[in-house]
């Protein structure tokens, strides 16, 4: 069985704070056995450490576009931001990645909307059922029955920004997570999904805030 986390932010987001060691430490533990590092708009850091640990790294990116974030997995080269949603999901099955729908229907964290996402229903490959970052679980409810209705794999990932916050939400799966696999392997998953420590619901704004003034962690 695989403990895969498939949406995290590393120092290279501004508001991320997992250090390449950090990630080292993390995958040498076991807490889990593949992580996507899914970055604001960018992929260099994903595919550097990619590099030099191997693919327990999955290249991801949270993207920007003008209605809601949305993630592209086993990415090659970066997505531009500020696309529309369809224009986003066609950019990413243009390099042969899978379509990943972050905390999708909230508000504060520029989640896609219920409309929105309808007109990328047939690109969509996840949606993220559980979200480690959530506040409560209305909005993981209503993704989980967008899934079963649409016949879409759902996840569940840490949306960790910080160490602390690794290893309490994940999806297991029984096969070692690839481009071509990982969507019908996610029908077979069983979702872990606890509570992290409340201290790491503080860790985007304490990024930002460190990088402002440039505290070094």
């Amino acid at each position: 069985m695989y403990k895969v986390d498939l949406h995290t932010h590393s120092v290279a987001s501004p508001d991320g704070g997992i250090s390449p060691e950090q990630y080292a430490k993390i995958l040498e533990s076991e807490r889990l056995d593949y992580i996507a590092i899914t970055d604001h708009d960018r992929i260099d850091f994903a595919l550097g450490l990619q590099k030099a640990l191997g693919d327990r790294i999955i290249v991801g990116q949270e993207i920007t576009t003008s209605e809601g974030e949305l993630i592209g997995l086993f990415l090659k080269s970066r997505i531009t931001p500020n696309l529309s949603a369809l224009e986003t999901a066609h950019a990413i099955k243009d390099q042969g990645g899978l379509v990943y729908v972050p905390h999708p229907f909230e508000i504060v964290r520029k989640g896609i909307q219920i409309d929105s996402l309808q007109k990328i229903t047939e690109l969509v490959d996840i949606i993220e059922i559980h979200n480690g970052r959530a506040i409560n679980n209305k909005h993981s409810l209503q993704a989980a029955t967008w899934a079963k209705l649409n016949n879409k794999s759902g996840a569940s990932s840490s949306d960790a920004h910080g160490y602390k916050g690794l290893g309490y939400s994940y999806s297991v799966l029984k096969e070692v997570p690839a481009r071509g696999s990982l969507v019908s392997n996610l029908n077979m998953t069983a979702l872990a999904h606890r509570r992290a420590p409340i201290t790491t619901f503080l860790y985007p704004k304490l990024n930002r805030l460190g990088k402002k003034i440039g505290i070094k962690k």
